[in-house]
């Protein structure tokens, strides 16, 4: 998705550096309509707080890069007594889980429409119960690795913001991310890995709806992986 170096403009720092799509096929004028209509509704704000847009206090949790929305829609419908945001910068992934959100008619759902960097000095210390990086952009080459999601700045940033006891849920089907993804994650010190036999990450958890994507990897016979990590900590 993106490395972690400041893109610099006139001298001036203008934001983290991102890699990736931000548009795909033009989208269908009923998509458009939710993007126009729908996302300043669901929009996350990030200067505002964060109880105040979803007019309640509960558990909530963040998705970092959520595609098309089915991870996330089917979370928010499973879990109604809890919150969620979700973070993507590519346009046509957002319009769909905006339809999403308008079928099921889903409330607790706040989207930011960009990287997800951008926002997460406003979530605040041990403000969320978990956190989801589901099949990241995989970066195989080498020479990309530090444009990979999962860096260490980030997950210094999940440790303060993920509460003690809460998980961070990374999963993958394609071998160099896999090992990404668990290295990474393994050796921060906010994290503990959960598993304790193989069919803990061979096997989807039961809580995590199955999505399209996962569907397309068993068809091409790639066999995908979930990491679930513990935050550090006594739960409060």
């Amino acid at each position: 998705m993106a490395d972690h170096d400041a893109v610099i403009k006139d001298g001036a720092p203008m934001g983290p550096r991102f890699y990736g799509r931000r548009k795909g096929r033009p989208l269908r004028a009923s998509m458009k309509r939710l993007l126009d209509e729908d996302l300043p509704q669901f929009a996350f704000d990030p200067a505002r707080p964060i109880d105040d847009q979803f007019g309640r206090k509960a558990d909530r949790y963040l998705e970092i890069g959520f595609g098309g929305g089915e991870h996330l829609a089917g979370l928010a419908a499973a879990m109604p007594d809890c919150d969620f945001i979700g973070a993507e910068p590519f346009i046509n992934g957002v319009a769909s889980l905006l339809r999403h959100i308008h079928e099921q008619r889903l409330g607790n759902i706040r989207i930011w429409p960009d990287d997800v960097r951008l926002i997460m000095p406003s979530l605040g210390t041990a403000s969320l119960a978990g956190a989801f990086i589901m099949f990241p952009d995989p970066w195989p080459k080498k020479r990309h690795a530090a444009r990979r999601i999962l860096q260490t700045a980030l997950l210094d940033q999940l440790g303060v913001m993920i509460r003690p006891g809460g998980r961070l849920v990374l999963a993958s089907d394609d071998p160099t991310a896999k090992s990404w993804l668990l290295q990474a994650a393994s050796a921060h010190a906010d994290f503990i890995w959960t598993a304790r036999g193989p069919q803990d990450w061979r096997q989807r958890p039961a809580d995590l709806p199955e999505t399209r994507y996962m569907k397309k990897a068993d068809r091409a016979e790639r066999q995908s992986s979930w990491f679930l990590f513990q935050r550090c900590g006594i739960a409060g």
